[in-house]
């Protein structure tokens, strides 16, 4: 079983573009770039962000995991602050390799990004030890059984992260080559993230990259990423709960059973998470990107506030017990003081918000952290994302 331990980040990675290594003949692997749309058109359309992460679970991958369950909402904090406020999707395949507990298992791109977290919270490394991993599987799988949108103007990308290289000898796999060029023409990049220095998996690792139009980045076992505990954690921690508190579903009994789903991943993350992640939680939900996960659908405090229906709509029996419980009168005056505690929590957030992205920039000195693997991942992503039309403004990162 493996065990070195990584003391970095998932999603706090990035790339530096390399050249093409060629390992194996690519007669069955032209990449076919999709036509360019035009700019103004996609600079329209560009509102949509989606990103797996096919990650290596086995036992050496231990540290790598952990801190990926803390730098989660980082990265989804800072996509979201492109100007046209994307929505954001985030998806997972776990990967280890034949003969261990499991080959894959996929975790499908979602805009509830509390479910997908509830998710990655249960996975934990082992298994491996034995050198090649089945990569090809994670790859194909990443491709073919992830929800990618069909709208090329989504910025669509797939991060690779893991330490050993490719079982190339397993005749019923299909090989990344074949995958990638079906990912380039589904307009999905392809990036990888090595672990560790095995000069085998470096080869692949660039090759793959190289065939997927996208980013190689190798970091080393004992990490990089930028980890700093703030005076203001607790209280945007317990700033998140309230903020969730304010939902209030309505709909059929079957409807509020799929929302009760949602309210579990959320109380589990309550429950479970560090204070450091429920606090860049809480600045994540706070967004205008935020509010689809911090929400979800069927939000009667949402719903009646915007105006999209109303309350004298809804059938009693489809309302929240705590609304349905109060007189007509009544009830309109609990949907309007909720709506407003919502946005007066949102407000504190985002001003504790600002207090500590000041404190981390003056913890890290003015050197800062501009060779952080948290620098490098956002750098990445927003040059990527960029070519689909999403504007960032300034350099600055959320850590």
């Amino acid at each position: 079983m493996k065990s070195k331990l990584l003391a970095i980040s998932l999603f706090g990675l990035t790339a530096g573009i390399v050249g093409f290594y060629p390992l194996y003949p690519q007669s069955n692997a032209t990449v076919q770039i999709p036509a360019q749309a035009d700019n103004d058109t996609v600079q329209q359309k560009a509102k949509k962000i989606e990103l797996v992460f096919a990650l290596d679970t086995t036992g050496s991958m231990s540290g790598l995991i952990e801190a990926a369950k803390e730098k989660i909402w980082s990265i989804a904090t800072n996509m979201a602050q492109a100007q046209s406020n994307p929505e954001i999707k985030v998806g997972l395949v776990a990967f280890r390799d034949r003969g261990d507990e499991y080959v894959t298992r996929v975790i499908n791109l979602s805009s509830d990004l509390d479910s997908v977290y509830a998710q990655l919270m249960d996975f934990k490394a082992n298994g491996g030890g034995d050198g090649p991993e089945s990569v090809n599987q994670a790859l194909y799988d990443a491709v073919h059984k992830i929800n990618w949108s069909q709208d090329q103007a989504t910025y669509k990308a797939i991060f690779l992260v893991g330490d050993a290289p490719p079982h190339m000898d397993y005749q019923d796999d299909v090989k990344f080559p074949t995958t990638i060029a079906k990912a380039s023409v589904k307009g999905i990049l392809v990036n990888t993230i090595q672990c560790g220095a095995d000069g085998n998996t470096t080869a692949h690792w660039k090759q793959i990259a190289s065939l997927g139009q996208g980013d190689f980045f190798a970091v080393a076992q004992n990490g990089g990423a930028v980890a700093v505990k703030t005076p203001f954690d607790e209280k945007l921690a317990k700033l998140s709960k309230e903020l969730d508190d304010t939902r209030l579903y309505y709909g059929t009994k079957e409807e509020l059973e799929r929302k009760q789903a949602k309210i579990d991943a959320t109380e589990k993350l309550h429950d479970k998470s560090s204070v450091e992640s429920r606090a860049r939680r809480a600045m994540f939900n706070a967004s205008d990107s935020g509010k689809k996960n911090q929400i979800g659908e069927g939000d009667l405090v949402e719903d009646v506030a915007s105006g999209r229906v109303s309350l004298d709509a809804i059938d009693k029996d489809k309302l929240p017990a705590v609304v349905a419980a109060k007189p007509a009168e009544e009830q309109q005056k609990l949907i309007s003081e909720t709506s407003q505690k919502r946005q007066e929590i949102k407000a504190k957030i985002k001003e504790l918000a600002g207090k500590r992205d000041q404190y981390i920039k003056s913890e890290l000195g003015a050197s800062g952290a501009k060779d952080s693997l948290d620098e490098q991942l956002v750098g990445t992503l927003r040059k990527q994302a960029a070519e689909k039309g999403l504007v960032y403004e300034g350099e600055s990162i959320t850590y």
